[in-house]
């Protein structure tokens, strides 16, 4: 199936994403919601069985370590992780276990992850477990898949569609998998993800964000609790939210021509360099290319003309506000 046919049936029917390279932390015991919510920077504490939310991990200069989603379930909290970073945020936050009655367990190796995407993923899940999760981002519920436990978990909208994680054992995912193409549900690859993704706004863990990105220089509204107690890096956000701003901002551009610039081309007015392209595609919504960069503040105005270098080729291109569509 073509990447444009891919692209169709997510935004008018259901696709399914592959996330088994996600990884997996759970962490439990009597303090382990009080110790993650005095690390990340989203609120943790007030979150009951079968509830979540998106967060980030900051260092002390407010730059983004990784970003996380958690799922609080009735004895341990799921935190899952970009590509290749459950290790590493494992140990971020054994850093910080002193006293506290908590263990941090890898289960990457034990779990397997599938998205449901598109306007039929809720009614998809329901029509295959029985079960559909309460429609707030990140909230979720146990089910089964024939006779395969899994939790189904409500996304947030990273294709700018409705979404249903599905987590269950990693032994148990060629099963689960078998079974949603035998309902209809066709899988979805990186190309159509990357416009889907990319039109939504929506950053990427190592392209769009790393550890150089202070956390208000992307979208964050849905990682942030303004109101939380002290988190490592929170006295720099709230000195940037009170006192001052960020340098720069992503945004989104749009291309003129059909050239997709390469991650890293540079963003210039008048020969000035402005900023740097951190993911492109060709949008088959837009149908022109479109990109992500970062862009100082005083270009980032939605409508502002810049031109994008790369290669020994110039393209036209104007900041967007994000989402692209809605």
């Amino acid at each position: 199936m073509a990447a444009s046919e891919e692209y169709a049936l997510v935004r008018r029917q259901v696709g399914l994403l592959d996330r088994t390279d996600f990884g997996v932390l759970e962490l439990t015991g009597r303090d382990r919601a009080s110790f993650l919510h005095a690390l990340v920077s989203n609120e943790i504490k007030a979150l009951g069985p079968g509830q979540g939310c998106a967060a980030t991990l900051l260092d002390v200069h407010g730059k983004v370590q990784v970003l996380l989603f958690v799922w609080v379930a009735d004895d341990r909290i799921f935190v899952v992780t970009p590509p290749a970073m459950a290790a590493k945020t494992s140990e971020a936050l054994d850093h910080y276990l002193f006293s506290e009655k908590v263990a941090i367990e890898d289960v990457s190796r034990e779990k397997a992850l599938f998205v449901l995407a598109g306007p039929q993923a809720r009614a998809t899940s329901e029509r295959l477990t029985g079960a559909r999760p309460p429609e707030n981002p990140w909230s979720h519920v146990v089910a089964t898949l024939g006779d395969t436990p899994v939790r189904l978990v409500s996304g947030g909208g990273e294709t700018g569609e409705a979404e249903v994680w599905i987590m269950c054992p990693l032994a148990e995912a060629s099963k689960v998998r078998e079974a949603l193409g035998g309902a209809g549900v066709r899988p979805i690859g990186p190309e159509a993800f990357e416009s889907l993704r990319i039109e939504a706004g929506t950053p990427l863990f190592g392209h769009d964000v790393d550890e150089s990105v202070l956390l208000p220089e992307i979208p964050f509204e849905n990682l942030l609790s303004q109101t939380k107690g002290c988190y490592p890096g929170q006295e720099v956000v709230v000195r940037i939210r009170d006192r001052g701003h960020v340098n720069r901002t992503l945004r989104g551009l749009v291309l003129d021509g059909d050239q997709v610039p390469a991650q890293g081309a540079e963003v210039v007015v008048d020969d000035a360099v402005i900023g740097k392209v951190t993911s492109a595609t060709r949008s088959f919504g837009l149908a022109h290319p479109i990109a992500l960069a970062f862009v100082r503040r005083q270009h980032a105005e939605p409508g502002t003309r810049v031109s994008v270098r790369f290669a020994g080729t110039t393209l036209a291109a104007a900041v967007s506000a994000l989402p692209f569509t809605r």
